[in-house]
């Protein structure tokens, strides 16, 4: 992956990209599932700021409605009934149960997610609203597209979560219509960079395997 390198923030991007996604185990691929989750809820909780923010931009408005209480990734087997609506963060927390997980790894992952989540909230508002253009202009689309070169998807949750990770790119690849382009007016620089980082980092924390 070789995304453009003009702020410090895209670097960061790359390395997530660069990380060992292809030689990643099921099991792995359990725990990126699990740090993702966490990031999902990171995630609407940033909008929800840029929205309280900017409570008047129309395409920030559109943006909310097709991440969050939507239906655009239903229907999902055990996750999503036909034309049901929920956030995202809401999918990925149904498709966590699709494969249940041993105690001590869940309360590992419980809480690698809620230090990241407390690093994430720590970080002023207009870095957080600046963030969802970071990850919708392309940033996610890199990410969400490396992850996909992983070769283990052979259990419920990540079926569900490839899903999720597809569907993504989808919505984001459209260069006039998609996410991207409801976001990128807010020209994100250095300020997200913390943001990154700790997604970075707590990846890497949820699934050591990605540095082997």
């Amino acid at each position: 992956m070789d995304f453009v390198q003009d702020v410090a923030y895209r670097q960061v991007i790359n390395e997530i990209c660069d990380l060992k996604w292809s030689k990643l185990t099921t099991d792995d691929m359990v725990s990126v599932a699990w740090g993702y989750y966490y990031f999902s809820i990171q995630f609407r909780e940033n909008l929800e700021i840029a929205r309280e923010l900017y409570p008047d931009d129309a395409k920030l408005q559109r943006l909310e409605q097709e991440e969050c209480d939507t239906s655009n990734l239903s229907p999902w087997p055990g996750v999503a009934m036909p034309g049901e609506k929920m956030n995202h963060d809401e999918f990925m927390y149904r498709a966590l149960a699709l494969s249940p997980i041993p105690v001590e790894k869940s309360a590992r992952l419980k809480s690698i997610g809620a230090e990241y989540l407390a690093e994430s909230r720590a970080a002023d508002p207009i870095s957080c609203a600046l963030s969802i253009a970071s990850y919708e202009d392309g940033g996610l689309e890199s990410v969400f597209t490396a992850i996909l070169t992983a070769r283990h998807w052979d259990n419920a949750l990540l079926q569900a979560f490839r899903h999720f990770l597809s569907e993504h790119v989808r919505f984001d690849s459209d260069p006039d219509q998609g996410h991207g382009a409801l976001s990128r007016h807010m020209a994100p620089d250095d300020r997200v960079l913390g943001l990154w980082e700790a997604f970075r980092d707590m990846l890497v924390r949820s699934a050591p395997a990605l540095l082997d």
